[in-house]
């Protein structure tokens, strides 16, 4: 399928703080011609707390291209796109939760929006917490959550939550101690 389709010119369309927009012009194997959108982002990293009694933790913030509150696991753009993803699970657990983790176990790794968009962010577990306080940046507004995994699983399923990387995340942990019980 690769073969039938190229791109033969990219133009930058717009240069933001956390993306960059292209357009794309693709050729096909038929000889149509066609221009895509492509957003570019360096890459984010993800963590989903664990407590010693099982519960989750969680941030609920507002989210502008929403218009609401989110609920969602701790999360954050990589600083530079070399940055180690593991330093940068461990630096927003941080900020976003106050917590430290003396485990961190990378879970999966997802690609938010593959039709328009390369995000890549690698998702980590984090366990043996270890409360320090939050470190919110200037403008970040985060009140944290604690909740077990069936409240988490019935926000899912009821769409009240619906944020990706928190879905996934909770699922593929789900789905991990199920494994773990058979």
């Amino acid at each position: 399928m690769a073969n039938e389709v190229r791109r033969v010119k990219r133009e930058l369309a717009y240069k933001g703080r956390i993306i960059d927009v292209y357009k794309d012009y693709m050729e096909f194997e038929n000889g149509n011609t066609s221009v895509w959108d492509t957003i570019h982002h360096d890459g984010a990293t993800a963590v989903l707390p664990i407590l010693p009694d099982g519960r989750l933790v969680l941030v609920k913030q507002y989210r502008n291209a929403l218009e609401r509150d989110t609920i969602e696991i701790p999360a954050g753009k990589l600083d530079t796109p070399d940055e180690d993803p593991q330093a940068c699970a461990t630096r927003e657990l941080k900020e976003e939760t106050g917590y430290l983790a003396a485990n961190m176990r990378h879970l999966l790794t997802i690609k938010t929006t593959v039709a328009f968009c390369d995000e890549n962010i690698e998702v980590y577990l984090a366990s043996d917490l270890r409360q320090e306080g939050q470190q919110l940046d200037e403008n970040e507004y985060v009140e944290v959550l604690e909740m077990t995994l069936a409240e988490c699983k019935e926000l899912i399923y009821s769409g009240k939550m619906q944020d990706s990387k928190t879905v996934a995340a909770i699922m593929a942990y789900a789905n991990l101690l199920h494994d773990q019980e058979i």
